[in-house]
Parts: structure tokens; C-alpha cells; sequence
């Protein structure tokens, strides 16, 4: 699958360097302000499988716990623990609600060793399985509130584990798919629309998604994929071993082995990525009623940003540097509070 990040952060933050050079002092003294969050972090090492993966333990501001925790499962690309900053606004509201979160960076990145190229779907379930047993040894974790949250590629990963660990207490799923092909043929065709594509781009786009899933099928190596298709859109060698290994991902089975576990689905109305429609029909269809909560965003794009904000370089800069919590959709920060206060109420779904 493949995923528009939740926010160009390393390009905000260019723009955002600048922004503080041209606006001086007090606007520095207002970014440092709106940037500083009521958390403690804490630099951890989740060692799995041979390998030292890197990340952060973000706890509430004060009290020696033990906290919930959450677990966070990326979306596509190579995201560090921090997503570039992107997190913290939502470790921040679960701290809130009495929880810490875990997060680590993929392999490969920062200074997690390993390559997430990879990895298959299995192999990232396995590795939030190994996040959730550290966060479980803890003394200051309570080993009986600990959950998931994850993003659009983790839609994949979020049911294996439930279904694994039949005691995790919640999972959280930002924006994911259930099938890998059907998913990427409407991302295809919404972008094409969104570009204003002519009949023949949307012709050749097409010609090469059925050329490239023909390859896939055969197990074709990259040099025979690459002539076959090549062009500046041809993915790269690791891409199509990465893409090799799950185009045939579905979560469907997963999801019906996940039982009972509280599940809050969050959706947008501007998605190009996901079919919210197909996600919503199939997560009612194979979850029990009383397990799912869902939380549907109008205005809100893929990574749940504002849409108002989405390709608007100047207002998502001046956002992400001033108001970071603005960037989402109203509501998506409270929602997920409400959800893990109810969850350690021992509510379900609402």
C-alpha cells in the first residue's frame, strides 16, 4: 500500500526555520511554547529478533503509573518514533486519559537496525508483538491496559496481533484498508481524478497496474519488471520485493479472529488513499456490533489533516508550527481520548 504521509514534517520544518528567522524572538518564544507538550519522554531500546529497534516511551507528565499503554503500528515509508514530530499531539491526549505510548522507529531508521523494505506484514505484526510484551514487563505499565494504534499500512498489521494476543484491551485504526489490490486500484483511480486525468492517461495507468500485478502473480524478478514497465513511475528494486511480499494481503480473516477487542475506526471524507466505504462495510460486517465504535471525519484527509490545509504549503506550515494540534480534524484528538477513558472504564464500544 502505499501511503501519503500524515504530514510532510521535513519540509514544514524548513519552512518553519525560516518563518522563526523572518518573525524573530517572540514568535520563536510562541513555537517553543505551542511545541512543548505535557509528556515525559524517554529514549528506549526494544531489542527483536537479533536486532536494536530504537524509539520513544512517552509517559504522562506526572505520577509513577502504572499507565495503559499504547502501542503504535506506522503506516507506509520509513517513519521514524516521532513520525517527525507528528505523534505527540496524540501521546499528549492519551496522556490524558492515564496513557503512556510506545513507539518505535521501523528498521532502518533512526537508529533501528534492520531494513523495513524487508518486511512482511507477518514480520511487522511479530515486531508489535515483541513492543507489546517489553511495554508489558515494565513496572510502570499496567500489563492489563495496553492496546494498539496504527495508520492506513497498519490496517494489515493492527488485526494479526489482536488476533494474536487475545489480551490486548483495544485497537485504534486510523484510516486502513482490508484488501492490498482492491485498495490500491481505488487509490489509482482517485488519483487519477484528482489530477484530471485524460481517458488515455487513465488508459496507460490502468495498462500498467494490470502489467504490474501480472508480474507480481508470476514472481517476476526486478529486471524483468523493470523492462516491462519502467518509466519514472517504475517502483525500485526493494520496493517490488517489499511490494512482492504483501500485495496479497487482506484482513479480513484477522479481523474475524480479532473477537471482541474494543475497536475504535477512524475514517475521512477526503481519503485518496482508502475506500472508507469498503473499510466501514467490512469492519461492521466481521466485528461484533458491540465491539466497534465508528468515527467518521468529513473534512479530513487521509492522515486525518484538515483538508482546508492539505496542499496548502503556506497555512500547513504556519499550522504545524504554531497550532500542531490544529492539524487534525476537529474532534480526533478528543474522540481517541474519550475511547481509552471508556476502554479503562470497561466500556465498549459507543
Amino acid at each position: 500500500m502505499r501511503q501519503r504521509n500524515a504530514s510532510p514534517r521535513r519540509r514544514l520544518l524548513v519552512w518553519a526555520t525560516a518563518l522563526v528567522l523572518l518573525l524573530g524572538v517572540g514568535a520563536g518564544t510562541a513555537v517553543t511554547w505551542q511545541n512543548t507538550y505535557a509528556l515525559r519522554e524517554e529514549r528506549v531500546t526494544v531489542r527483536h529478533e537479533g536486532r536494536d529497534l530504537d524509539g520513544v516511551l512517552a509517559l504522562p507528565e506526572s505520577g509513577e503509573g502504572p499507565f495503559g499503554l499504547v502501542v503504535f503500528v506506522h503506516g507506509d515509508g520509513p517513519v521514524d518514533a516521532t513520525h517527525d514530530t507528528f505523534y505527540r499531539p496524540l501521546w499528549e491526549a492519551f496522556a490524558r486519559a492515564g496513557y503512556a505510548s510506545l513507539s518505535l522507529s521501523k528498521p532502518g531508521v533512526g537508529d533501528s537496525e534492520g531494513d523495513w523494505l524487508d518486511q512482511s506484514m507477518d514480520d511487522r505484526a511479530e515486531e508489535t508483538l515483541a513492543a507489546v510484551s517489553w511495554g508489558r514487563a515494565r513496572p510502570d505499565i499496567d500489563g492489563h491496559r495496553v492496546g494498539l494504534w496504527g495508520a492506513s499500512q497498519a490496517g494489515w498489521v493492527l488485526p494479526k496481533v489482536a488476533a494474536r494476543d487475545g489480551a490486548l484491551r483495544f485497537v485504534i485504526a486510523v484510516s486502513p484498508a482490508v484488501d492490498w489490490l482492491r485498495q490500491g486500484r481505488y487509490n489509482l483511480m482517485a488519483e487519477l481524478r484528482e489530477s484530471e486525468a485524460t481517458p488515455g492517461e487513465t488508459r496507460e495507468a490502468l495498462r500498467r497496474r494490470e502489467t504490474t500485478l501480472r508480474l507480481l502473480r508470476e514472481g517476476a524478478d526486478f529486471e524483468r519488471y523493470r523492462d516491462a514497465v519502467g518509466g519514472p513511475q517504475a517502483m525500485t528494486a526493494e520496493r517490488w520485493r517489499f511490494v512482492g511480499r504483501n500485495f496479497r494481503s487482506n484482513a479480513s480473516a484477522d479481523l474475524r479472529s480479532m473477537g471482541g477487542t474494543p475497536t475504535l475506526l477512524v475514517l475521512a471524507g477526503h481519503d485518496l488513499n482508502v475506500d472508507v466505504t469498503d473499510t466501514e462495510t467490512t469492519y461492521r460486517r466481521l466485528l461484533p456490533p458491540d465491539s466497534l465504535t465508528v468515527r467518521y471525519y468529513p473534512d479530513a484527509t487521509h492522515s486525518l489533516v484538515r483538508n482546508d490545509l492539505e496542499g496548502e504549503p503556506v497555512p500547513l506550515t504556519l499550522t504545524a508550527l504554531l497550532a500542531p494540534r490544529q492539524l487534525f480534524a476537529p474532534g480526533f484528538l478528543d474522540d481517541q481520548q474519550r475511547f481509552l477513558e471508556r476502554v479503562s472504564d470497561g466500556e465498549g464500544a459507543a
